[in-house]
């Protein structure tokens, strides 16, 4: 693990990026929001990094954030963020823990959403495997309008997630453009907002933010490798 000043460094130097990025863009700077990508990092350099001013905290394993989050109950104010895959047998959890879940697929996963808080709808962006890659979760572009329609009402639909197929920053920039343009065109034909555009991490966030992310999942730059 870093020093906590050295972590406190990393974060003020990748939020000075993203605020260069916001200008080069010329969007304002609290468009987009910043959530350190935690997973497999100790509770002690989450706390490092919620002192240095961080609050938006990315896991991937519904056991990890329940185990970080009894770890720092003092913390107040974190808000967690789900950018894995959740299992159906968490999603009791998952609702319990997580204020945006990032990962939402598919219809089953969002019935069992349902089931569980009926009263409160859990907060999903879907996700896009714009590569069509078998290692990744996710939904097909051309399949997300059915699934946006076989799931409002069970859930509240922020917005869209994409994890792109590894790149060149050119490629980079076209998957991050594609995305923006599907959540446009989605957007005017389901009369959603679908305001959240999920995208962008250490290697390109700032990319990312020039083609319109809200939010930027970054995790190396800040906590430097993951823990093992």
């Amino acid at each position: 693990m870093l020093r906590e000043e050295q972590i406190g460094a990393r974060l003020a130097e990748v939020r000075g990026r993203i605020a260069a990025a916001t200008r080069r863009a010329r969007r304002p700077l609290d468009e987009v929001r910043l959530v350190l990508a935690s997973k497999t990092q100790p509770a002690e350099a989450i706390a490092a990094a919620y002192r240095a001013g961080a609050r938006d905290f990315g896991e991937n394993y519904v056991q990890e954030a329940l185990a970080k989050r009894a770890a720092l109950l003092e913390s107040s104010g974190i808000r967690w963020h789900l950018i894995g895959h959740l299992q159906s047998n968490k999603v009791r959890a998952a609702c319990e823990t997580f204020e945006l879940i990032q990962t939402l697929d598919s219809v089953r996963l969002a019935a069992a959403l349902y089931r569980t808080r009926p009263a409160l709808l859990a907060a999903v962006l879907i996700e896009v495997n714009l590569g069509g890659e078998a290692s990744k979760s996710g939904v097909a572009p051309e399949a997300v309008e059915v699934l946006i329609e076989e799931v409002r009402g069970k859930v509240q639909l922020r917005g869209l997630m994409t994890i792109p197929p590894p790149g060149d920053p050119a490629s980079a920039r076209r998957n991050f453009a594609r995305l923006r343009e599907l959540r446009e065109r989605l957007a005017a034909a389901t009369g959603l907002a679908l305001s959240e555009l999920s995208m962008g991490m250490t290697d390109d966030f700032e990319i990312a933010i020039e083609e319109g992310a809200t939010i930027v999942r970054v995790g190396r730059a800040i906590f430097s490798e993951r823990a093992r």
